[in-house]
């Protein structure tokens, strides 16, 4: 029987396995570019950008339309009553040739608002890439708690069942047991809180990458953090080369820019032609002396010059205002310059600093184990009670929690680095 239990196990184990794929984080993050709702949707944006940046949305090319009629008319007159057809055709043209160069400024600013949803796509990607890796590495988190959890149960609920052993054989009292058996209580119901935790981290995961099938991914990456030297200098050089948002404050600048010239370039004519051709055929069908017919060809070309020689100093106001905005948009610039270096230092200093409470957690563990494990020998060996053997089995735990979040902690400021010096695309493409 106790076979059969274990082979039903196993089938059962396997059967777990298979209904959990496994999920890496470089999957994790491949998937949620494709599908990540905000990705999907800034996207769409981008091609909308894309398809407005050509010259016929700037104006540079004429309009072109076609027309045609036909009219039906009966005549009743005192001598003759007649039925007038009538069928046209004409195609007619609109240009403006020159307006200032209006045209193309519009190009270039359609240009420009390309260029700056692309970088809005980009700052999208990089957002996803490091919600994804810390959703992931969150997810991990909670499943090694669930594990030091599931870990420190387990001996709890083998120090009850001693302190119960012991009870029957007259060495424990039951004051003893029901301090066993509370502390057991407690570490299981941490587990099991912990096990929706654990869930609801997954969910948050599998959300990021837009997958409603409920799947529970198993994931197969390493918790661990590898802590990587830089150079506060060589971050900053790659933070102005590379960091999306000071591009896009660029990209606003020169749209600052156009907006002057578009302001300038009403100061200049306008020239403009309109030309066109109209064929009418015309018909009468007399009663008495049957149809006759009627051809007439019209053609005309038109050129108009304008010049706007007062418009209550509308121009002159859209120019100096055109002006303060570039001029405000310098000192934005200059603004998010310094204030990303602030931040830059800042989360450099904050780096070092998980950095180095990370090798301290580790050491700690590694203390609080060998700690943990001397006491275990001396709990069964009788040499310290129950209650001492609890004190360290709670260091213990708090030990490996906090080493776990120090882990968690320390991936969440390089994330936050890598992001901000623009290479957080290149660390996990």
């Amino acid at each position: 029987m106790k076979q059969l239990k274990v082979f039903f196990l196993l089938i059962l184990a396997s059967l777990s396995l298979k209904a959990q794929p496994s999920l890496s984080l470089e999957e994790a993050i491949k998937r949620s570019l494709e599908n990540n709702y905000d990705i999907t949707l800034v996207k769409q944006q981008q091609q909308i950008a894309s398809i407005n940046n050509s010259w016929g949305a700037a104006g540079r090319y004429p309009y072109i339309g076609v027309s045609l009629g036909a009219d039906y008319a009966l005549n009743d007159n005192a001598n003759e009553d007649f039925i007038q057809n009538r069928f046209s055709g004409g195609v007619n043209l609109n240009w403006t040739l020159f307006d200032g160069f209006a045209v193309k400024i519009t190009k270039q600013r359609f240009a420009e608002l390309e260029e700056l949803s692309k970088q809005n796509t980009a700052i999208m990607v990089e957002g996803t890439i490091q919600s994804v890796v810390l959703a992931y590495y969150a997810a991990l988190l909670e499943k090694e708690r669930l594990n030091v959890l599931n870990e420190v149960m387990l001996l709890s609920e083998d120090r009850y069942q001693r302190i119960q052993q012991r009870k029957e054989l007259g060495s424990a009292v039951t004051f003893e047991v029901l301090q066993a058996q509370n502390a057991y209580l407690t570490d299981k119901t941490s587990y099991l809180s912990q096990q929706v935790f654990y869930k609801n981290a997954l969910r948050d995961l599998a959300f990021l990458m837009a997958d409603d099938s409920g799947a529970s991914y198993e994931l197969n990456d390493e918790f661990q953090a590898m802590p990587v030297s830089y150079v506060l200098a060589d971050l900053q050089t790659q933070m102005v080369a590379n960091n999306k948002s000071l591009k896009n404050q660029y990209i606003n600048q020169n749209l600052l820019e156009n907006a002057i010239l578009s302001a300038k370039s009403s100061y200049y004519p306008t020239l403009s032609f309109a030309g066109g051709a109209t064929h009418t055929r015309t018909g009468n069908d007399f009663e008495n002396s049957g149809i006759s017919w009627n051809n007439v060809n019209n053609m005309y070309g038109n050129f108009t010059l304008s010049y706007n020689l007062f418009s209550g100093g509308n121009r002159k106001r859209a120019l100096q205002i055109a002006r303060l905005e570039e001029e405000n948009g310098l000192v934005e610039l200059e603004q998010m310059k310094h204030e990303l270096d602030n931040k830059l230092a800042n989360l450099y200093e904050f780096y070092l600093v998980r950095q180095e409470l990370l090798s301290v957690a580790r050491e700690n563990m590694e203390a609080a184990k060998l700690n943990f494990q001397i006491a275990r020998e001396k709990f069964e060996s009788g040499a310290i009670n129950s209650f001492n053997f609890r004190d360290v089995q709670l260091i213990y735990l708090n030990t490996s929690l906090q080493e776990l979040q120090a882990i968690y902690n320390f991936i969440d400021t390089h994330t936050a680095l890598l992001r901000m010096v623009g290479t957080i695309v290149q660390q996990y493409e």
